[in-house]
């Protein structure tokens, strides 16, 4: 087994998934904006360190995606959020892509951006400790898209990214998200992720990635946020296992899925009938959630210090509920 093989695997090990901590400064706003906290740095880390010091919060979180800013930040004790992460087995991981920027040719489609200063990068984050990363690829349903031009730009970034972190001993975890915004149909969601995964692991495959050193963060297979007609759980279930099982090579490290916008009940509820499912899948089915860990969390704590115990132990419950989601044991 390799060294990135063991991460892998680590971070996909029984009853725990990741964190995702890692909101840009504009997107942590939105959320800090709705329970009224001013979008500044301390708020910012005084949130991450509520999050990071939770006890025994590694019983249910295997690793943890910090964004740029936030592994640069210590906790109130002087410790470095690595630090802080490393002492309760929590692998530390960090965003690097640097956000997505508009098609030439298709401007209602989007590409993700900062593979050019990528190398440079990399060894500055294993030096601070980080075990692992993320790049998020943006595709979009719509009118006419995606074409097969933004799918096909994305996946090649994505493999780029990810033969550059193994150059660098870490594990790529792999983001191209099909984003459940717009009234497609489940069956449309299928049709489109399929058609994604199958182009990203053509471009793994070229630039020969260790598949079995990498984890994939894909969407669900489910009904578009403004579709008439939602699925239930168990059909993002089996149209999600099915659409893996297809296009997912066996020895892929591990998958953990995103939340991709749904609500914390929800997210937990398709992730327990996914694993339902899971017997005969040759990967584990974890979770990799951000809203879908922290909505609940966030409304405790809202920016009040003498909230921060009570908001811990709401973060420690959702983390429990996901992870028991996790081994379809909801």
């Amino acid at each position: 087994m390799t060294e990135l093989n063991k991460i892998a695997r680590a971070l996909v090990a029984p009853n725990k998934g990741i964190l995702a901590a890692d909101e840009s400064t504009g997107t942590i706003g939105k959320r800090f904006a709705k329970i009224n906290v001013e979008n500044i740095e301390e708020n910012r880390r005084a949130y991450r360190e509520l999050l990071f010091t939770t006890l025994n919060i590694n019983e249910y979180i295997s690793g943890a995606i910090m964004y740029d800013e936030t592994i640069r930040q210590r906790a109130g004790n002087g410790e470095t959020f690595v630090a802080v992460l490393e002492k309760q087995n929590i692998l530390p991981g960090i965003k690097v892509d640097e956000g997505t920027e508009p098609m030439a040719d298709s401007p209602d489609e989007v590409i993700a951006k900062g593979l050019e200063n990528l190398p440079a990068r990399l060894p500055e984050y294993v030096k601070m400790g980080a075990k692992f990363c993320k790049w998020r690829g943006v595709i979009k349903i719509g009118d006419n898209i995606p074409t097969s031009n933004c799918i096909q730009i994305n996946a090649e970034r994505l493999a780029k990214y990810a033969e550059l972190c193994q150059e660098n001993n870490l594990v790529p975890m792999l983001e191209p998200e099909v984003l459940m915004d717009g009234n497609h149909t489940i069956e449309k969601c299928f049709e489109i992720t399929k058609n994604v995964l199958k182009v990203v692991f053509v471009e793994l495959q070229k630039v020969e990635v260790d598949l079995s050193g990498i984890i994939l963060k894909p969407n669900m297979v489910i009904s578009g946020s403004d579709c008439s007609e939602q699925a239930s759980a168990k059909q993002v279930a089996e149209m999600t296992v099915k659409c893996l099982k297809e296009t997912v090579p066996e020895d892929v490290g591990g998958i953990t899925f995103l939340s991709g916008g749904q609500s914390e009940k929800q997210a937990c509820e398709t992730l327990n009938e996914i694993n339902k499912l899971s017997a005969d899948c040759p990967w584990a089915l974890s979770f990799s959630y951000g809203r879908a860990l922290q909505t609940s969390t966030l409304k405790t704590w809202g920016g009040k210090v003498e909230n921060f115990k009570e908001a811990q132990e709401t973060f420690l419950k959702q983390a429990k509920l996901a992870s028991l989601a996790r081994e379809g044991n909801l």
